[in-house]
């Protein structure tokens, strides 16, 4: 895997300790523009778009989690980022316990995990039902089963990345979660549908090192109960 400064689109502002955001699927750097003026001053705060979102450059194939993590690593490298503090949401958290699962050094020196995905749940039989009736309709009338079938976020998606994406939601990431090492704070929000309370849960038990709160609002709780967040991430950065 080849990553060039030029493939990859971030932000960074203020000085200091390195803290990162990695950012929700089809989401971007954008997303964290207000808690990253807020810790800019009191770290060197580095936002970035994953490969094939926001602006940096498009999938070369249909990426893994392990590929993400990859790549995040070698941006890493290439920003001189070393052994951050992070702040991850979603798909943003599978990356980060990748990379932290597939390293025998300590990635991050601290890590919060936003509405954490990676954890699969149980489906209901309607799901399965589903699902053969979509790989039957496919090998007939693919087109239409493309259309007609799926998340309408999967069927927004490019070819390459809707491969990337059934690689991505498919594998459950309990394993790597157990072997983060470092310490590990799960922010829920209280009204979150897309990653529920008994996943962060579960994601808290499982971490080593790791603790849950929760924060008012939905999955996106970080942003819209901004102070809260800061607050409770400033608190966990200093003490832990």
């Amino acid at each position: 895997m080849n990553v060039e400064k030029k493939d990859v689109s971030y932000l960074r502002k203020g000085e200091g300790k390195d803290l990162v955001f990695l950012h929700g699927y089809l989401s971007s750097k954008e997303a964290f523009l207000p808690l990253a003026e807020y810790f800019s001053r009191f770290y060197r705060v580095t936002a970035l778009d994953f490969c094939g979102f926001g602006a940096s450059a498009p999938l070369p194939y249909a990426f893994s989690v392990a590929d993400y993590a990859e790549w995040t690593k070698r941006a890493f490298r290439l920003l001189e980022i070393e052994r951050p503090l992070c702040i991850a949401h979603s798909f943003g958290c599978r990356v980060a316990v990748k990379m932290q699962s597939q390293s025998e050094e300590t990635v991050f020196e601290k890590l919060i995990l936003t509405g954490p995905a990676g954890i699969r749940t149980k489906k209901p039989l309607s799901y399965y039902i589903k699902v053969k009736a979509y790989r039957a309709v496919k090998k007939i009338a693919p087109a239409f089963a493309e259309k007609h079938f799926g998340s309408a976020e999967y069927r927004t998606l490019p070819p390459v990345m809707k491969e990337s994406y059934k690689k991505i939601v498919g594998e459950d990431l309990r394993e790597d979660i157990k072997r983060v090492t470092c310490r590990t704070l799960v922010a829920e929000g209280t009204e979150d549908t897309v990653t529920t309370a008994a996943e962060a849960e579960e994601y808290a038990s499982l971490l080593p090192f790791g603790r849950l709160i929760y924060i008012r609002g939905g999955h996106f709780a970080f942003a819209t109960a901004a102070t809260e967040f800061a607050l409770a991430a400033e608190e966990f950065f200093y003490h832990g």
